[in-house]
């Protein structure tokens, strides 16, 4: 079972909290189906829902497999916006690395999930990890607006 972890987002968090989960590769398709829970119920329409579930499970794929192993993702409501934040403990990358093109195109054997989830989102961000936390690699956030 994807376990909570309560203790990890930051009390000056803005939003609502609607997920907090750490994950392994074997909990992924569980927590795709509590995004889309999530994402339902907060009234994000299909196809835009199908697009952030994707987005959200690339993501946390790339997480599990670049970053360590696992992740942590908080999925909040921001506004009228789902702010979806996937941490990891492994190098990091800048946004850099993500192509312009779609992969396949430009030469690049790889890079689709990340381009597929910043051509989705209508915000998208690479960051790095905070000390202290586990979670040192890479912070990805990807928003779009619920209307």
């Amino acid at each position: 079972m994807v376990s909570p972890d309560p203790a990890e987002a930051p009390a000056q968090e803005p939003g609502r909290r609607l997920l907090q989960r750490r994950f392994t590769a074997r909990l992924l398709p569980q927590l795709r189906l509590l995004v889309e829970e999530c994402a339902a119920r907060e009234g994000l329409c299909e196809p835009r829902r199908g697009e952030f579930v994707l987005a959200v499970d690339e993501i946390a794929g790339n997480a599990v497999e670049h970053g360590g192993g696992s992740g942590r993702l908080v999925l909040r409501r921001v506004g009228e916006e789902l702010e979806c934040r996937i941490s990891d403990a492994g190098p990091g990358f800048s946004e850099d690395v993500i192509p312009e093109l779609l992969p396949g195109l430009d030469g690049a054997p790889k890079g689709r999930g990340l381009w597929l989830a910043r051509l989705v989102a209508d915000r998208f961000a690479v960051a790095a990890g905070a000390p202290g936390t586990g979670m040192t690699g890479a912070v990805v956030t990807v928003t779009v607006r619920l209307r």
